[in-house]
């Protein structure tokens, strides 16, 4: 991995600061303090070596992103009073529980409460969203241009992967849960009364 030469893009400029490298491997599962020390998928940290992976987040600093409210793109704290998503969807709570995420969703929160599914993107900062827009070609093909404001409470939801006793770097011996990244879902004060008509079928319905 030594040999893998330092790119003359800048990160945080000319490549979003939670974007991965080609010269970072994953390395394994084992505790992570951007998880407060659980067990999560971890990966090498050479940022700016090789060649950006613009449809892939760095598994550390994604998870950074979301947990301190770091902008993606040039991995500052963002304030309250400016944080903009660029490929988040509005939705319900009642729409997520249907989509699995009933375990992970606050049992007090109303199934009509608006939210915004923002995924694994935290916000950014207004100044960067038109520099990461510019410059991420994967976000240029996932996103219509439309800023969302971040709402003022939000909820975290990690999602899980399975690892084996082999991808354990303290050689466990038993297999393991262990966080790969974390989505995030901004709360707004909204309601929606027809959010059932847009929840997805299940098994029961049909």
């Amino acid at each position: 991995m030594n040999d893998v030469a330092k790119s003359r893009l800048k990160v945080g400029l000319d490549v979003p600061w939670v974007t991965s490298w080609s010269g970072e491997a994953v390395l394994g599962v084992g505790p992570c303090a951007s998880v407060g020390g659980r067990l999560a998928v971890r990966q090498a940290e050479r940022p700016g070596f090789g060649r950006p992976n613009y449809s892939r987040n760095h598994l550390r600093r994604q998870r950074l992103t979301v947990a301190r409210m770091l902008c993606p793109m040039c991995g500052e704290p963002t304030p309250e009073d400016d944080r903009w998503l660029q490929t988040a969807r509005r939705t319900t709570a009642g729409i997520l529980r249907a989509r699995s995420f009933a375990a992970a969703l606050p049992p007090a929160l109303g199934d009509d409460r608006v939210v915004v599914d923002a995924g694994a993107i935290a916000p950014c900062h207004l100044a960067c969203a038109g520099r990461a827009a510019a410059h991420c070609p994967h976000l240029q093909a996932h996103t219509s241009g439309e800023l969302i404001a971040f709402p003022y409470a939000w909820i975290v939801l990690p999602l899980m992967v399975r690892a084996g006793p082999t991808h354990v770097l303290d050689s466990t011996a038993r297999p393991a849960s262990a966080v790969s990244f974390l989505q995030l879902c901004g709360i707004t004060t909204e309601t929606d009364r027809a959010w059932r008509s847009r929840a997805p079928l299940t098994s029961a319905d049909s």
